[in-house]
């Protein structure tokens, strides 16, 4: 029996600009890994990028929701969450 290499073939479709902006591209395949690679670490962690919480991921918000809030960042302008037990205090890496 042969193994297995552990690596799939999937495929999809593209529209004509995205076909034509790809063609200067010298190994397509693994621009594709990369781009959905890089993408993947910029998911939300609750969604992994849907856009939808479960049922069950949404009342885990709701409670977590309770102590803390969302807030704009004063000096990045991103949206970060904040704990209200700290009076909002930042929890990101951008000092306020």
């Amino acid at each position: 029996m042969a193994k297995s290499s552990g690596s799939e073939v999937i495929s999809f479709k593209v529209d004509d600009a995205l076909k034509k902006a790809m063609e200067g591209i010298g190994n397509r395949s693994e621009f594709i890994r990369a781009a959905i690679l890089a993408a993947l670490d910029d998911t939300c962690p609750l969604c992994k990028g849907t856009g939808i919480l479960t049922p069950h991921q949404y009342e885990h918000w709701q409670e977590f929701s309770k102590d803390h809030m969302m807030r704009k960042c004063k000096e990045c302008n991103s949206w970060v969450l904040s704990c209200k037990k700290d009076n909002g205090s930042p929890t990101d890496k951008c000092k306020e």
